[in-house]
């Protein structure tokens, strides 16, 4: 600022004291002056919110809502775009590379920010590359037995597949996703023998289950519900730290004697690296207003999502600690999809 300078020159005819008192509040002028346009304008066209499945299904869903819900306070349209592929790392890469102005955020999930770095090298890093803004949910998976095996509690379970060892046929719905990954700690402290199934969706491996080509799978709950009210499958065992008002009568695995099973398939909204903070504060704010509404949360139900409301920086503590307890797990098991 011209001004500025000629002031702090003393070329100006002005004397000492007048110089100290305006010298503080011309710099707080060309600070103000210096932040970025974007945080000061916010938001200034629609905002893309790119998810990372299919139409239909929890992610999806999340998207939506979460959309619908902030487009009337922030006044711009939430623009939701689909973009499966690659367990979620085109849609993580596309954020990642956008300008981190407010306008591009992502929903982050268990897969893109929990298992995924934990299996696999990404060509991101799925904390330093984002910034994290608000947790949705959660739902908790559920291990489940077939028809087939009589066993009614984790214990009987235990105890039926110690005492046949090797025969009992455990499937996933792919290698490295959640479901997997928890059934394997849970067979780890078990100290059970497995032979596994890994298919391509939890779909064919329910289908399966229901067969009885397999005897054991670990699904997320919203998969397994209609087969378990049907009374076609036997749930034994939440994950989480308490059970869940839809299987009020099934006990957390702590319950049943197994601690730290307390991993959940969560959802929540993350942005590029850098996001100024006024905008982060601004959609947490939203997000957890939103969520603490009771006509959302019968929404959510739907896909047995439970809201999680959270700070930025406690959503952010909560992704490092979930990479954390599936890397150490992944490494334990030498599970890897790099191998």
């Amino acid at each position: 600022m011209a001004i500025f300078s000629y002031l702090r020159t003393g070329s100006a005819n002005v004397s000492n004291p007048i110089r100290r008192r305006l010298l503080p509040m011309l710099a707080a002028i060309a600070c103000a002056s210096a932040l970025p346009a974007t945080a000061q304008q916010w938001p200034s066209k629609p905002i893309r919110l790119i998810v990372p499945g299919q139409p239909g299904g929890g992610l999806d869903l999340v998207g939506r809502t979460i959309g619908e819900q902030l487009a009337g306070p922030l006044g711009q349209s939430i623009v939701i775009d689909n973009m499966p592929g690659a367990g979620g790392i085109i849609a993580s890469q596309a954020t990642v590379r956008a300008a981190p102005d407010g306008h591009t955020l992502l929903v982050a999930n268990v897969g893109s920010h929990g298992t995924n770095p934990a299996v696999r090298k990404l060509p991101f890093d799925a904390v330093r590359d984002f910034t994290p803004v608000a947790m949705v949910g959660g739902t908790p998976n559920v291990l489940v037995v077939g028809p087939a095996l009589a066993a009614t509690s984790l214990a009987e379970f235990v105890g039926y597949a110690k005492a046949n060892a090797g025969k009992v046929n455990y499937g996933t719905g792919g290698l490295g996703l959640l479901n997997h990954l928890a059934l394997e700690q849970f067979r780890a402290a078990a100290g059970l023998e497995a032979t596994f199934a890994h298919y391509r969706g939890i779909s064919p491996a329910i289908t399966d289950l229901l067969g009885g080509q397999i005897q054991v799978l670990m699904p997320g709950l919203a998969a397994a519900l209609p087969h378990v009210k049907s009374r076609k499958l036997r749930p034994l065992a939440v994950t989480g730290r308490a059970r869940h008002a839809l299987l009020p009568d099934v006990p957390t695995f702590e319950e049943s004697g197994y601690k730290d099973f307390d991993g959940v398939q969560w959802y929540g909204i993350v942005g590029p690296a850098r996001l100024p903070a006024a905008i982060v504060t601004r959609l947490n704010e939203e997000i957890n207003k939103a969520i603490r509404a009771p006509a959302l949360q019968q929404r959510l139900a739907s896909e047995a999502l439970e809201t999680m409301p959270m700070s930025p920086d406690a959503f952010g503590q909560f992704i490092r600690n979930d990479i954390a307890h599936w890397s150490a797990l992944a490494k334990a098991r030498n599970i890897s999809l790099d191998d």
